[in-house]
């Protein structure tokens, strides 16, 4: 079976218990359809480039599953119908990620390393003033 990635942005109305009830009952679907979830992410409440029916922020959650085309249609179906949902998407992966996705990943590219980059480059172009 294919592996899908789906990320779905949910209302900011909704508490942490309701964006979890909604994850399981998609995920529900997708066991239902014969696919396995191999990794649910809340990603909590983050704020949205633009307004999306009058929101500024919303509830990410990300899913990798491995499931048939129909299972994921039907999940797809469910979302587009929902008031609870703003958008989402799903996609079509080659493999299964290992480990947190870049968003949760913590020990990554930080800020503390562009300073340091930027802290050097400085140096640099200071000694080139001097000399």
């Amino acid at each position: 079976m294919p592996y899908y990635e789906t990320v779905f942005i949910a209302r900011q109305e909704l508490s942490d218990a309701q964006v979890k009830e909604l994850t399981e009952a998609y995920s529900k679907i997708i066991t239902d359809g014969g696919g396995k979830i191999h990794k649910t992410e809340n990603w909590g409440l983050r704020s949205l480039a633009y307004r999306i029916r009058k929101n500024r922020k919303g509830h990410y959650v990300l899913i990798e599953s491995d499931t048939p085309a129909d299972a994921l249609l039907e999940m797809e179906r469910l979302m587009r119908l929902s008031d609870d949902v703003l958008r989402y998407m799903s996609l079509r992966e080659e493999s299964l990620s290992d480990g947190p996705s870049s968003i949760l990943d913590k020990g990554g590219y930080d800020d503390k390393d562009k300073r340091s980059f930027r802290d050097r480059d400085n140096r640099d172009d200071k000694k080139k003033e001097a000399a």
